[in-house]
Order: C-alpha cells, then structure tokens, then sequence
C-alpha cells in the first residue's frame, strides 16, 4: 500500500523535480497534482490556476499509484 510520504520518497528516488508536482493539491503554477479530500482521492494537472486531467480515486493507494505512473510518463 502506497501513501502520499512513499510517493514523495520514490519521486525523489526517480528525481522529478520538486517543483513539478505538488502532494497537497492547490493550484501551483503547471504542476501535477494529487489531493485527498473527504475519503475521495484527486489526481490532476494545474494549468493556469485550473485544474485539468482530474481523475477521482476511492483510495490514496490507487490515487498513487496512478500518479507516479502519470507523471514518470
């Protein structure tokens, strides 16, 4: 099972940028994001202060997975 702090380690272990995502969505500046909100886990791409690309996930774990295999392709 793999969690936003796993994430975080793997990403850097790929070295993505730190500036090219953010695990606590927001609207930071073209960034992949990732937000769980209410039990509903969010993946999405902000664009000029929108967020694009938005998939919902049931679990932090299906959400993460579908963001590192996202954003290392």
């Amino acid at each position: 099972m793999m969690d936003r702090k796993e994430l975080e380690v793997l990403l850097a272990n790929k070295n993505i940028r730190r500036d090219a995502y953010s695990l606590n969505g927001g609207l930071p500046n073209e960034a992949y994001c990732l937000d769980g909100k209410n039990g509903i886990w969010k993946t999405y791409y902000s664009e000029r202060g929108s967020a694009v690309s938005v998939k919902e996930f049931d679990t932090e774990n299906d959400a993460c997975e579908y963001f590192l295999n996202w954003i290392i392709h």
